[in-house]
């Protein structure tokens, strides 16, 4: 779902799957889906929150600004289409607006222009052109043809402030871990997290947003290391269950097993934020819109065509997770978290490469 209206940016969780969820995507494959990613992204204007690129599916938050008052200029626009790798045409693109405007054809070098503007600060032309554009590189360089990915994207819109967009990105960040690659997404380098471990400004940047969003204060009020700080500690909590003690005679944590956090589920009763993003968790992909309880009404109100003349109002809460302000717009009553499975020797053997967790 898009944000109505038209808001000065919004924020939204997209996720697509390799075609018949095959694991496709070893290293060199997830290195230049980055590569492609940040390209369309500077393209597009708009700015990779946070990702995980498995070996059968990528995960991505997405700020999407609307289009600026004050158009791109020929050069800003150029510089783009330039940046692009392997962009068919784009020397031809330079030397045609140049013609056009150096013959008082402003109308022909509108409509040149206009080819490329409207791909741009757009959710579905920027997801649109990754995907093509990997599929492109992919099936040139294994010799193979046809679709690449299974259907449309899934998006979800995330509400900036409150829990919301940092629960996503933790959720995004835990992939790795969820799927037993390792114990922290630090170590995985296809994830934005593991980019700010490594010093990348833009990710460190994007981490201080969410940061500042979760306790609803400017940006400009965290430091770089007190965002990582704080989002580090986020995620790495562990829970409250006790195992032994140290040799220093602390008591040791550990964090709840998926077993153990579905058993507290199966009773009814509620697991702390922390734990619940281990999971895999539908309604991080499928849940339509995340935010406050206020946020997904005032959202439900302005798409009230889209749902049926019974329905009251929208938010709608996330079952099992104790927060006071994190609901959904859609009502995953049926298995909304999705229970361990015991791997086949197919997916055993693929495990090392990305198990097929989302």
């Amino acid at each position: 779902m898009k944000a109505p209206g038209s808001p000065a940016y919004a924020f939204y969780h997209c996720m697509s799957r390799i075609v018949d969820r095959r694991f496709l995507l070893e290293e060199p494959e997830r290195d230049q889906f980055e590569k492609f990613m940040d390209e369309y992204a500077q393209f597009c204007g708009v700015t990779v929150i946070n990702h995980s690129v498995m070996s059968n599916h990528f995960h991505l938050v997405l700020l999407v600004p609307k289009a600026p008052e004050i158009p791109l200029s020929d050069e800003e626009l150029l510089s783009r289409i330039e940046g692009l790798s392997g962009g068919p045409g784009s020397k031809a693109t330079r030397q045609q607006l140049e013609w056009f405007r150096q013959g008082e054809q402003h109308d022909a070098a509108e409509a040149l222009r206009q080819r490329f503007l409207v791909r741009m600060w757009d959710l579905s032309s920027f997801m649109k052109s990754l995907k093509q554009r990997f599929t492109q590189w992919y099936n040139k360089t294994h010799g193979r043809v046809g679709t690449l990915w299974e259907g449309r994207f899934k998006s979800l819109l995330v509400q900036s402030e409150g829990e919301a967009l940092a629960a996503m990105a933790a959720y995004i960040d835990l992939n790795s871990v969820r799927a037993g690659l390792t114990d922290d997404p630090a170590q995985y380098r296809w994830c934005g997290y593991a980019r700010a471990c490594q010093g990348d400004i833009a990710a460190q940047e994007s981490l201080r947003l969410v940061m500042a969003g979760a306790q609803r204060v400017s940006p400009d009020t965290l430091t770089l290391e007190q965002a990582l700080d704080q989002y580090r500690t986020w995620l790495m909590v562990r829970g409250e269950q006790n195992e032994g003690t140290d040799a220093q005679g602390r008591p040791l944590r550990r964090g709840f097993s998926p077993e153990a956090v579905l058993e507290v589920l199966r009773a009814k009763g509620r697991v702390a934020l922390n734990d619940y993003v281990r999971l895999r968790v539908r309604y991080f992909v499928d849940g339509l819109v995340m935010g406050s309880r206020h946020y997904v009404n005032d959202v439900f109100e302005k798409t009230r065509q889209r749902f049926g003349p019974k329905r009251k109002d929208g938010a709608r809460r996330m079952l099992g997770v104790e927060s006071k302000d994190l609901y959904v717009i859609r009502d995953l009553k049926r298995d909304p978290i999705s229970r361990p499975r015991v791997l086949g020797p197919v997916d055993a053997a693929s495990s090392g490469r990305g198990a097929p967790h989302s």
